[in-house]
């Protein structure tokens, strides 16, 4: 136990320093020993350890007070490569980060609602080869493949435990696409990861509690505390869209009746559109509230409404610095958040709590499920190496 015990520090040690250095940069040995209260000498070896692996780069010694000098280190972005990928209902996004969470390359590709998991797992292997062969990546700078995708995930085991939009109930997805690929992989929930890479490199960079809020064919949230994704008892915190709101409401797709979703997510907004008149996309039902026709400013005016008051219900429940806003077509019809925004500050959002917090709007948009899932990917097999 002593020896396990030690190998963990000695795991945790390299972790903090690697993170401190990655977020940091240039800094110098100093700085981190001062920083994590490690010895120097503790700190020089796992130094060495990180630049023999070719992860660090040295700079020219500068002056750093009288008489005294230091060398400074900074990572080497394209020392470590993972694959980030999104798996959605119709489409999935397969793309290749850096150490620093930048996109190296990326692809966008259809995939049919009906698709088996095997089918879609093989297609991400296929997908992964040809961007390393079109874009010349060595395929051993690659360490891993991070996957989001929506639904209950085991992360631990690397399983997907119920996916309602993928149609998708204990999938071994892990175990499955590394003896696909032969690359170490990792599975969570999209909007965690998603929030993870707000904030590590987008909207809320340096915030200490962030709220992710996902507005789309689903609903749900994402909470990141002192830098960790807070995940409860089984990876299921934050799956809000199955709050219910309304016993006697519509039914989800889950089976209940009155969830919350169902008054928010796409395809409930087109079920109720329907019963007026055809109406195949969101696009034709924003284009109705645009004409003033009654009944779509109605049923997206009341959507706003609930997306507020989850803004409302979430500020009171976890208390974040920061609240991010992820709705689907904000880019078409950015007079969505502002609208949000208005709705939260004027009458729903309870007023001792409104200047506790910050609203945004994603910073990564469509490419933050994919480097959440990457960054995952470096961050967890990291501190198994």
């Amino acid at each position: 136990m002593k020896k396990h015990d030690q190998d963990f520090m000695k795991q945790q040690n390299r972790l903090t320093v690697f993170e401190i250095i990655k977020h940091n940069q240039p800094i110098s040995r100093a700085s981190i020993a001062k920083q994590t209260g490690m010895s120097p000498t503790t700190v020089s070896r796992i130094v060495g350890e990180l630049a023999e692996r070719g992860y660090l780069l040295e700079s020219e010694q500068v002056s750093v007070g009288l008489g005294r000098r230091s060398t400074l280190l900074e990572m080497v972005d394209a020392s470590v490569l993972s694959v980030g990928v999104e798996l959605d209902r119709h489409q999935m996004i397969v793309g290749i980060v850096d150490i620093q969470g930048n996109v190296v390359c990326s692809g966008k590709y259809p995939r049919s609602a009906e698709e088996s998991p095997d089918a879609t797992l093989k297609l991400i292997g296929e997908k992964i080869n040809q961007l390393t062969l079109l874009h010349e990546i060595d395929g051993n700078r690659v360490i891993g493949i991070g996957v989001g995708l929506p639904g209950i995930v085991d992360n631990d085991a690397g399983v997907v435990v119920f996916s309602v939009q993928l149609g998708w109930k204990n999938v071994r997805l892990a175990e499955r696409l590394k003896e696909i690929t032969g690359y170490e992989v990792v599975v969570d929930n999209e909007l965690k990861v998603k929030a993870l890479a707000e904030h590590l490199k987008g909207a809320t960079k340096g915030s200490s509690r962030t709220a992710l809020l996902g507005f789309g064919n689903g609903v749900g949230s994402a909470f990141i505390f002192e830098g960790e994704i807070y995940r409860g008892k089984t990876n299921s915190a934050g799956e809000i869209g199955h709050t219910t709101v309304d016993p006697n409401g519509m039914m989800c797709d889950c089976g209940k009746a009155g969830c919350l979703q169902t008054y928010i997510n796409i395809s409930s907004l087109l079920s109720e559109a329907n019963k007026i008149r055809p109406m195949r996309t969101i696009e034709e039902l924003f284009e109705a509230r645009r004409a003033g026709e009654r009944w779509a400013c109605y049923l997206i005016e009341r959507a706003l409404m609930y997306i507020a008051i989850t803004v409302n219900n979430v500020v009171c429940m976890y208390n974040p610095d920061s609240v991010i806003l992820s709705v689907e077509l904000a880019d078409k019809y950015p007079e969505v958040y502002e609208e949000i925004e208005e709705l939260c500050m004027s009458r729903f959002v309870w007023e001792p709590l409104r200047e506790s917090f910050s609203i945004f709007r994603s910073e990564l948009q469509e490419q933050g499920v994919m480097i959440g899932s990457g960054l995952l990917s470096q961050i967890k097999l990291f501190e198994l190496e």
